[in-house]
């Protein structure tokens, strides 16, 4: 399976964070098969907050969807993350999302593939398309390059140089 996924963090040492993730992503996921440049965002939903690093990944893994994301669960956890129940857009250590899963459409409690947000948020689109942009969302039947093209999303979306 090809897992699609973005990472962010907007605290602390943001590059180290994605760097850390993305080598137990590795680990304990899958290899990775391409990753996009990084990215600088203002955060989604409370734009008082720090600016995101963010990048996209493709990952080759053998471990079920509802696996990968207790995988994914556990690393963010190991990097410190934690989960605010009060607000929903708190600064993060990190967050991986699964924005696509091979061309699977899951719809569950705790798992919703393509990601419900992916065609509202230029911050995952545009690291998403520099790998995959070819790619068609499973939903809307629509290359990632023409969901972008459609995206409303005003929030700056800055490419940065190679970090690593």
């Amino acid at each position: 399976m090809l897992y699609y996924l973005l990472l962010g963090s907007n605290a602390g040492d943001r590059l180290a964070m994605i760097q850390n993730a993305t080598k137990l992503i590795e680990e304990q996921v899958g290899g990775i098969k391409e990753r996009s440049h990084y990215y600088e965002t203002a955060a989604w939903g409370d734009t008082s907050q720090p600016n995101y690093y963010n990048i996209a990944l493709c990952v080759s893994s053998k471990i079920p969807p509802k696996d990968a994301l207790k995988c994914i669960l556990s690393i963010e956890n190991q990097l410190g993350r934690t989960r605010d129940a009060t607000n929903k857009w708190a600064v993060r250590t990190i967050d991986i999302d699964i924005l696509l899963i091979d061309d699977l459409i899951i719809d569950t409690p705790t798992l919703k593939v393509p990601h419900p947000h992916l065609h509202e948020r230029s911050f995952a689109l545009l690291p998403l398309i520099e790998i995959a942009g070819e790619l068609m969302h499973p939903v809307l039947q629509m290359e990632m390059d023409d969901v972008y093209e459609q995206c409303t999303d005003e929030l700056e979306v800055m490419l940065l140089e190679d970090e690593d």
